[in-house]
């Protein structure tokens, strides 16, 4: 059995039995494995493809708001719903909740893909920082709208289905969407490892690298990077249906749309673990994440400029992340071979 194996049985391990090691603790983990997707997936575009997104909270938050409706419209007037208050009024039954949920979460997975395509079409033609600033437009007007619409609520946002109460208790239902919220994360690394090591992987990279020539060499450039934004709005998208469960009510700007906090942090964390790799993101959100948890903690009140504080840190100190950092200082840990000569040139060049 090799490193690589021993590492993800322990870490799948740590995965399982995480719920009952720290009881107290299952939501901040759940949050976590959200972080760890909007990371990896938004490392699609801004590190493999080399095209920075700020696009992706609209998966985000459209994927939240569609599970939630679908579970809500498949048994009861959505309208109404909000209007009374939601769960004061209506109560699902068991069979009801998980069906719903079941149906929304598909809902938000293909909803968010499609929106993916038919928006990547128009836009992917971009680059630079014209496609950066094109996305960061989409997630704001997404926002705005959702505030507009009454039925999901408005300004005021809407409750999402509570847990049954005849299924089992509170606890019960933090360990469920914890699970939910891990196997997402295991499924969409499975997913992007499988991808990286293929002519998909090789062609983003391509991209990145230098795109004029990649398409000077017959490749469908658009294609790939439509693609490679709707396997992007797929995880998000699910990631989104999962997040609103977590946290029990949905509004347009700070929760669904969170442009400033979300789609930031997703940015932060593949830079902090190193973009354009496969771990990093991972490594960049669980840094981030402890980070974060500690600033809200121990410096409330001060918790943005704690953040602030850390991303020119971050700029400054790693500009290649984390990952990028110990590669560079520890070569042959990641399977480089440098002879002497070749590192007593890199010590004279520093």
């Amino acid at each position: 059995m090799n490193k690589n194996t021993l590492l993800y049985a322990g870490l799948i391990i740590f995965g399982l039995a995480g719920a009952f090691i720290f009881p107290a603790y299952k939501l901040q983990l759940s949050f976590l494995y959200i972080l760890i997707v909007l990371a990896m997936t938004w490392d699609v575009q801004g590190g493999q493809m080399g095209y920075n997104t700020f696009g992706n909270i609209l998966f985000f938050g459209i994927g939240m708001y569609i599970c939630s409706s679908v579970q809500i419209g498949m048994f009861f007037d959505l309208g109404e719903w909000t209007d009374a208050g939601g769960e004061k009024t209506f109560v699902h039954t068991t069979p009801q909740f998980f069906q719903g949920l079941a149906v929304g979460l598909v809902m938000a997975a293909i909803i968010p893909t499609l929106i993916a395509g038919i928006i990547g079409y128009g836009i992917l033609g971009l680059r630079g920082h014209y496609f950066a600033i094109c996305t960061l437009a989409l997630g704001i007007a997404a926002g705005e709208i959702a505030g507009g619409i009454e039925i999901i609520g408005a300004g005021q946002g809407m409750t999402v289905p509570v847990w049954p109460k005849d299924f089992g208790s509170n606890e019960l239902s933090s360990e469920f969407f914890y699970y939910l919220s891990f196997g997402l994360a295991v499924t969409t690394f499975a997913v992007l490892r499988w991808a990286y090591s293929t002519r998909f992987g090789l062609v983003l990279n391509a991209i990145r690298d230098n795109e004029d020539k990649a398409e000077s060499m017959g490749i469908n450039t658009m294609r790939y990077k439509i693609i490679g934004w709707m396997v992007s709005a797929f995880f998000v998208g699910l990631a989104g249906g999962i997040m609103g469960h977590i946290n029990g009510y949905i509004e347009p700007t700070e929760i669904a749309f969170a442009g400033p906090t979300f789609g930031v942090f997703m940015v932060l964390m593949a830079i902090l673990g190193g973009k354009g790799t496969l771990w990093g993101p991972l490594v960049g959100a669980v840094i981030f994440h402890l980070f974060k948890e500690g600033f809200w903690t121990y410096f409330l009140g001060w918790q943005y400029v704690a953040l602030g504080v850390l991303i020119v840190v971050i700029v400054v100190y790693f500009p290649e992340g984390l990952m990028g950092w110990l590669r560079e200082k520890y070569p042959e840990r990641f399977g480089e071979v440098i002879d002497e000569a070749d590192r007593k040139a890199q010590v004279e060049l520093k």
